[in-house]
């Protein structure tokens, strides 16, 4: 069993519901106007009312956002989840008290419980006279009988549970300043694999209880600050100077690091993502420039983290957010904060720190960050995402390749046929600030805040019956566009469209599975014919073709090639003194079958890297031999 790869999936549907939280935090701030000095009293208790009912029914949000996350989101999963919550509740509260409720806990286990029933129930085949209550349908009836053995088991050991929460809760407290040292530690290590909002969901909405004005229950941390809780919000508070200040320092010591030639570029992508942690507190962008090329440096990142976390609880600082510790959260709910003024002199401070630390160790050990050493750029996302989701569906291996798709706020979260499948080069091409394997073919590729649309886009392209050509990389070296080539029958496209680059060794591999149709005389240029009938052309340098003993190929005409096969070696240093340029377009002679054009950006490239250049054709467009589509 894949235990990663399942935590990676709860992972993600414990973050669903989270996304609940900010409507409630705007509502309990804006309740904090004094309403009343303008005689509408009532507006305040409104929106104070409104704001404490997300709290009050988070536990159902997470019974219905788990069955959902871990059910390929069914419909009937989380309808089932919210009644069985439903029925749960009623039972342990009439027979083990409203002083211990399994609240998120209990919504969590049950959403899990309906998941697993859902996909164990699914493909169920009843006897025709009864098979409407079969597959999806047998659902909801086995859940009623399992929520109530559930119900009858918690009756039981809930006053035993009872007692091992209050202990538990009262161990972790007792940690004092350690305890909160290593919870910003491992918060921050666990970010990588996405494990980190199970760790949270003990701190932020189990450790601790409160009780409200009305007599119901606040549990967790997080919960907790909002209902008011004067001791609550002391796992938040440390996260506000990472956030707000350390993170964005790297940002800026990243860009100070970079290469003059490259340190516009760096800095307009960085400059972007030390807005957006400082805002909102999203961090990935910052955190994979940096945790792939120098693991070391993000377990002192992890530990620098965790004296945060001790020192804001040392000085008894009370802060808390909605979503993350970012500006918005801090102006938004500094009126329930304690102290919450001093998480500013103490950013700074970590900010200052965070910039030395960052810029000395970049330039001492010379680690690779975006803007240092080509091919480790961080892109950012610099094109429409419809136009450039084909070519990351096709980095992933293809849609046959993936078997679930989901997206959190800044990831991907995928599970692969098969992970050797993907493009490492070609997904950080295409703006992946990282990717992790998570084993089972569950995967992680980061994209930022536009991991969402991203993974819609895929989703429609995985629905649609479209005929794409994806094409790797001919060549080891750089993409450049094709108007760039000193050639204007390439140039202008009169020769056919598509791009071209520039090599830096005599190596040029099949860019498509496909046959060999032409190889002219001098070897400088072949033609290959897709089986979808695109016929492609192969153009190594630029005047080349009066050049002798420069070109050995491999193949003949007839041949069947496979994407990344070698077809040509040609004498690089000789080539490049006698010939006029060493540009290598690769065209599509035959444009008319064309319907539309994904580029990935143009720049460093390996030999044989997918995804670099993908076309969709038209459904009128004929194959090969006469046949038409469809």
């Amino acid at each position: 069993m894949n235990w990663m790869g399942n935590l990676q999936q709860l992972g993600r549907s414990l973050m669903m519901p989270i996304m609940m939280l900010p409507i409630a935090a705007i509502l309990i701030s804006l309740s904090s106007f004094p309403w009343d000095q303008a005689g509408l009293e009532q507006v305040g208790d409104i929106l104070y009312l409104a704001g404490q009912s997300v709290f009050t029914y988070l536990p159902f949000i997470f019974a219905v956002g788990v069955a959902l996350g871990l059910s390929e989101n069914s419909g009937i999963a989380g309808m089932t989840s919210m009644f069985s919550y439903y029925l749960f509740t009623q039972v342990t509260e009439r027979f083990v008290g409203p002083d211990f409720q399994f609240g998120i806990t209990g919504g969590i286990v049950i959403g899990i419980i309906t998941a697993l029933s859902f996909h164990w129930l699914k493909n169920v085949q009843l006897p025709e006279y009864i098979q409407f209550f079969g597959g999806v349908r047998l659902v909801p009836l086995f859940m009623g009988l399992a929520t109530l053995l559930v119900s009858f088991a918690a009756v039981f050991v809930g006053p035993t549970l009872r007692d091992w929460f209050i202990a538990f809760g009262v161990m972790l407290s007792g940690l004092g300043v350690f305890g909160a040292f290593l919870y910003g530690m491992m918060h921050r290590l666990l970010i990588p694999s996405g494990l980190h909002h199970i760790l949270n969901n003990v701190y932020w909405f189990q450790l601790g209880s409160f009780q409200r004005a009305d007599g119901t229950y606040a549990f967790g941390d997080l919960p907790r600050f909002f209902a008011g809780d004067p001791t609550a919000g002391v796992y938040m508070a440390g996260l506000y100077p990472i956030m707000m200040f350390a993170l964005p320092a790297i940002a800026f010591a990243i860009i100070h690091e970079a290469r003059e030639d490259l340190k516009p570029k760096v800095r307009k992508t960085f400059l972007t993502a030390a807005l957006a942690c400082f805002l909102t507190g999203v961090s990935e962008p910052i955190e994979f420039a940096f945790l792939f090329v120098s693991p070391y440096l993000f377990v002192i990142h992890a530990v620098l983290s965790g004296i945060a976390m001790a020192i804001t609880y040392a000085l008894g600082i009370h802060h808390g957010f909605s979503y993350s510790a970012g500006l918005i959260d801090f102006v938004i709910n500094y009126h329930l904060s304690q102290r919450g003024w001093m998480l500013i002199p103490i950013g700074l401070l970590y900010g200052f720190f965070y910039y030395r630390l960052f810029s000395w160790a970049i330039r001492r050990f010379r680690i690779p960050t975006p803007g240092r050493e080509e091919g480790s750029q961080l892109e950012e996302w610099a094109g429409d995402i419809p136009y450039r989701s084909p070519l990351i569906l096709d980095a992933l291996g293809g849609k046959n390749n993936i078997k679930t798709i989901e997206a959190c706020v800044t990831r991907l979260r995928l599970t692969l046929d098969n992970d050797k499948l993907m493009d490492m080069a070609a997904l950080r091409n295409l703006g992946a600030a990282g990717v992790i394997r998570l084993g089972g073919g569950n995967v992680q590729v980061v994209f930022g805040t536009y991991s969402d649309m991203i993974k819609e886009q895929i989703a429609k392209l995985m629905r649609k019956e479209v005929r794409q050509v994806a094409f790797h990389s001919p060549v080891q070296g750089r993409m450049i566009p094709l108007d760039e080539v000193p050639d204007a029958v390439f140039a202008q496209g009169i020769a056919g469209k598509g791009v071209a680059f520039i090599p830096d060794r005599g190596e040029l591999v099949a860019p498509v599975a496909g046959t060999i149709i032409h190889i002219h005389p001098s070897n400088h240029a072949i033609g290959i014919c897709t089986k979808e009938g695109l016929e492609v052309l192969l153009h190594i340098g630029i005047d080349t073709s009066q050049l002798e003993n420069c070109f050995t190929v491999l193949v003949k005409e007839g041949d069947e090639v496979k994407p990344g096969q070698l077809i040509v070696r040609f004498h690089y240093e000789k080539v490049r003194k006698l010939g006029k340029s060493l540009a290598t377009p690769m065209l599509i002679t035959n444009v008319d079958k064309v319907k539309s054009w994904s580029f990935a950006p143009f720049k460093a490239v390996k030999k044989g890297q997918a995804s670099v250049f993908s076309v969709t054709l038209k459904d009128d467009a004929p194959l090969p031999g006469g046949k038409q589509h469809g």
